[in-house]
């Protein structure tokens, strides 16, 4: 249990990263993408995935790489052209899909060939982890609101909670987005919602290089 003397830190960060993570973007997409395209249970591994890609924003923050990153020009420049790239990526295979000529598809919401649950995991993992404006999140979380004071144990303990908390709000709308009245009412015609998620992952891209 962390003590009185750090609640008001935590109250703040959780406070943040629910604003944060409420808000729309590659990760948000990537889930709805893959709820509408592949069911419930892929989605769920996409969410886990997103999860554990926040892991990985805490462990270069902890260690003060996320300084590093913001403050030199070209490894941040490289960073956000992967992540460019990767979205550019998913959006291509977004942007493809359209009606299924199979009756058995059509009966289960449009849904495409299945992926792995491991492809689904790497592939949440990839979405959040390359996502720069995460790194610049976790740069504003771990230098204006986490005192340098702080023992780097209630800092892990904080970061836990992130990656615990993001992956069980992606699990929710996972959850959401798969249940029988939302997939009766995206019906045959899913595969629109699936090409206006490849759309809004190229304007996310795009964004990405010119901001």
């Amino acid at each position: 249990m962390l003590s009185m003397e750090y609640a008001s830190e935590f109250l703040t960060i959780a406070l943040v990263h629910l604003v944060a993570v409420a808000s729309p973007g590659p990760d948000f997409a990537i889930v709805v993408r893959n709820s509408v395209s592949y069911g419930r249970r892929i989605a769920m591994y996409t969410s886990v995935g997103i999860g554990l890609g926040i892991l990985l924003h805490v462990a270069y923050s902890l260690v003060g790489l996320s300084v590093v990153i913001k403050t030199t020009p070209w490894l941040y420049s490289t960073i956000s052209y992967l992540s460019a790239a990767y979205l550019l990526y998913l959006a291509w295979g977004a942007l493809r899909a359209g009606p299924s000529d199979s009756a058995a598809t059509v009966a289960s919401a449009g849904q495409r060939p299945m992926i792995s649950p491991r492809k689904a995991l790497i592939s949440g993992f990839l979405t959040n982890g390359l996502n720069p404006k995460a790194t610049l999140f976790f740069l504003s979380l771990f230098t204006a609101i986490i005192s340098i004071d702080t023992p780097i144990m209630v800092k892990s303990l904080y970061g836990l909670y992130l990656a615990v908390a993001t992956g069980t709000w992606f699990c929710f709308l996972s959850y959401l987005l798969s249940t029988s009245k939302v997939a009766r009412l995206i019906g045959d015609k899913g595969y629109w919602l699936d090409r206006l998620m490849g759309v809004v992952l190229v304007a996310l891209a795009i964004r990405l290089v010119t901001l």
